[in-house]
């Protein structure tokens, strides 16, 4: 029998009880890369056996400290593009979901939505409304076209199936269909 795999597999299924489920993130909302760089302080002391063992004796602590500075930059961007870009973001998400916001009234009375409430107000949505009056889409004039180049082409989403002069028509929704016959065996 070989220990090793065991032992790998059994450590494997221990890391397995650790890990966690990953969750889906707003991306514009997250600030992804916007820090520039990170500064962190740090204090060290070392202390050699001879100096543990005198202030194990007389409580005594005699030993080097260093205080430490530590600045680390992160290439790439310059840090105001990166905070124009999350800023960027972070209104594209408003703008879009202001509509939403400010066509909701209940919204405004409810103290969770107060911040979300203040960043929409004044933000009037625009509608582009450029769909002819007869209300049919580009697809729909296309299709229509080549229906009438094409009369004994049979299309999908057609009322109508088979030739015009056809009584066949599409069932209803709520149309129950008859059970197969039986098989005799």
């Amino acid at each position: 029998m070989n220990y090793y795999f065991t032992g790998t597999l059994v450590v494997l299924f221990v890391l397995l009880c650790f890990i966690k489920p990953a969750h889906s993130r707003n991306e514009y909302l997250n600030e992804y890369g916007s820090r520039c760089g990170d500064f962190e302080t740090r204090i060290t002391q070392s202390v050699s056996e001879d100096q543990q063992l005198q202030a194990l004796d007389r409580n005594f602590n005699n030993g080097s400290r260093y205080l430490s500075l530590t600045y680390r930059k992160y290439l790439g961007v310059d840090c105001k593009t990166i905070k124009e870009n999350v800023d960027l973001k972070q209104q594209l998400e408003l703008m879009k979901m202001c509509g939403r916001v400010n066509a909701n009234p209940s919204l405004a009375h409810n103290k969770n939505f107060r911040l979300l409430v203040s960043k929409c107000r004044g933000i009037d949505p625009v509608r582009l409304d450029n769909r002819p009056e007869d209300g049919k889409s580009k697809w729909d004039e296309l299709k229509d076209d080549y229906k009438k180049e094409n009369p004994e082409v049979n299309l999908m989403g057609d009322k109508i199936i088979g030739p015009k002069n056809s009584k066949l028509k599409i069932p209803p929704k709520d149309f129950i269909l008859s059970l197969p016959k039986p098989k005799d065996e």
